[in-house]
């Protein structure tokens, strides 16, 4: 499906004549990663409005692995950066199926990952960005929490969190579950006890009857090790940048502030949409916007209710409330959302439980859309 979707975008960007090589491997942010991993960090572009765009904001995952990639083989820092993204989206559609496959069962978990490469932005998967590299750390992580691998969790936390600031989302899946999962055992036997009535299980029982790492006795100091280990990618980075801007642990504020990111509760996204009913057509466009965000919201609270293991709705949780309430540029919101794949499981089980030809009528049509859309949205003005 991520090949229908690059074919596409190959016969779109050639009507147009646009090179869709460079356009998934050296544009936008695909490009102020390529100039970190060839320049190292400092280089920043002043606008006549006064703004700072810094490479600082980047984190610097991607471009070690372009540097480690373009030294073994003959490939530029851009085409590495692809073959990374590419390879990453391999990665993270396993992780999920192996999240799933152990939550809901493999024919569900076959389905998430189809619904994860159909996205209408799914094309992002097969660029030279960071979202699939996180996805796949992400993904990996909260596989290893659920069967009680700590250590291993809180090692790929760390390394999500040099990936993107949407790391602190795998950090705390990682402290809620751990945290949650010692308290638990200290009250009760995990291998017997239920849970308490109406409180998701951080580690099911199902799941930890699968791993003897996740079974009841395990000792305090994994989990005291994966959590220490989780946040030191994102914490170093920022406090990296902090010394180095001379503002201190703040600094990385700043410099995300120069591109107009921030935190502001999702007050700029509501006023970006209101100001979409100031004429008949936009108007459309706000509705459409409004109807956007009333679905992801529905979707993880279906989610809730479903009982989704506690790290996981974590994980989306935060995922969702940092893209949705950031006051970033607003075009790249739907681009944001695609690591929160938890918030697909619903329809993942729907799929799971229809006819195969159903399910696979869906899921080809939907496709067919998504690499139209992705064709047309990549050779837009604007990056992703």
């Amino acid at each position: 499906m991520r090949a229908l979707g690059v074919v596409a975008l190959t016969l779109w960007s050639a009507a147009r004549d646009k090179s869709a090589l460079t356009l998934l491997s050296a544009r936008w942010d695909a490009l102020w990663y390529t100039r970190v991993a060839e320049l190292g960090y400092g280089y920043e572009v002043r606008l006549p409005n006064g703004d700072v765009h810094s490479n600082l904001a980047f984190f610097p995952l991607l471009p070690w692995l372009e540097r480690a990639v373009s030294a073994v083989t003959p490939l530029s820092y851009a085409h590495a950066g692809l073959a990374v993204g590419t390879l990453a989206s391999l990665g993270a559609a396993w992780g999920i199926f192996a999240v799933v496959d152990l939550v809901y069962g493999r024919r569900a978990g076959v389905c998430a990952v189809l619904l994860w490469a159909v996205l209408p932005v799914g094309i992002v998967q097969s660029m030279a960005y960071t979202e699939a590299l996180f996805t796949a750390l992400a993904a990996w992580s909260l596989y290893a929490v659920l069967t009680g691998r700590w250590v291993t969790a809180g090692v790929l936390a760390a390394l999500a969190g040099l990936t993107r600031p949407v790391g602190l989302a795998v950090v705390t899946a990682v402290w809620a579950a751990a945290i949650t999962s010692y308290v638990r055992q200290r009250r009760h036997d995990p291998t017997t006890s239920p849970s308490p009535a109406g409180t998701p299980d951080p580690v099911p029982s199902f799941v930890r009857n699968r791993s003897p790492e996740g079974s009841g006795g395990t000792p305090w100091w994994p989990r005291a090790l994966g959590m220490l280990l989780a946040p030191l990618g994102a914490a170093g980075y920022v406090l990296w940048v902090g010394e180095r801007t001379g503002k201190g642990p703040l600094g990385y504020l700043d410099v995300q502030a120069g591109w107009r990111n921030g935190f502001d509760g999702g007050y700029a996204f509501a006023r970006f949409v209101a100001d979409k009913f100031t004429s008949f057509p936009s108007a459309l466009a706000g509705v459409g916007l409004i109807a956007g965000v009333a679905a992801v919201v529905w979707l993880y609270v279906i989610c809730v209710r479903q009982g989704q293991p506690l790290p996981l709705l974590v994980y989306a949780g935060v995922v969702t409330a940092l893209a949705l309430c950031a006051s970033s540029y607003f075009g790249s919101k739907p681009r944001l959302l695609m690591p929160a794949f938890p918030l697909l499981l619903p329809l993942a089980l729907a799929l799971a439980r229809a006819k195969t030809p159903r399910a696979a009528a869906v899921l080809g049509g939907v496709a067919a859309v998504s690499a139209a859309y992705g064709a047309f949205w990549l050779n837009g003005s604007g990056p992703p």
